[in-house]
């Protein structure tokens, strides 16, 4: 049995979950967010909890109880996106370096010869300020994805600790060559 899908998922005041078929719809003060099940799951909504359950003869195959579990994790995050939303804090660090949001795009100006141009997805409120990107919204996947898209473009490097990281990000820096031993 999965210990997690077991679990029923209350929903908060303000939020309102619509199941319908395979597609759960979820509606709340930050934002609305939908997604489509697998057919493996039965979902249930009774207006302030929301049931996941799985047919008793399939909980001997592990990937039937692993998509149980996922798919009860996946429907809590919409609730939690849409009543208190998610944000990822980045940090730049280099001499010279800046980020800006122009329109939709996140233009970073880290050490290249031309600046990065990178697309904000729909969904997604990117703010700059100094040195620090603050990345937040209702779609915790969509964040995540551009948050650790953004840090590949130039993930710190453990020398001088130069590059784009996560606020809550410890860069161990490595000693330099030893001259003279």
């Amino acid at each position: 049995m999965s210990r997690i899908g077991k679990k029923p998922v209350t929903v908060p005041m303000g939020v309102t979950i619509a199941v319908s078929d395979r597609s759960i719809s979820v509606e709340g003060p930050k934002g609305k967010l939908a997604w489509t099940h697998r057919p493996e799951v039965r979902v249930s909504a009774d207006g302030q909890q929301v049931c996941v359950s799985i047919d008793e003869s399939l909980v001997g195959d592990r990937k039937v109880r692993a998509l149980w579990g996922t798919t009860r994790a996946l429907i809590n995050n919409m609730i939690v996106g849409v009543s208190q939303g998610y944000e990822k804090k980045l940090e730049i660090h280099g001499v010279g370096w800046t980020a800006q949001v122009a329109g939709q795009t996140l233009k970073l100006n880290v050490g290249f010869a031309n600046s990065i141009e990178m697309p904000i997805p729909t969904g997604v409120n990117v703010t700059v300020e100094k040195q620090f990107i603050t990345i937040n919204g209702a779609d915790k996947q969509a964040i995540g994805q551009f948050a650790a898209a953004a840090r590949a473009k130039r993930p710190p490097e453990p020398y001088n600790g130069k590059g784009i990281r996560y606020s809550t990000e410890i860069v161990r820096k490595k000693e330099g060559k030893q001259f003279g031993k």
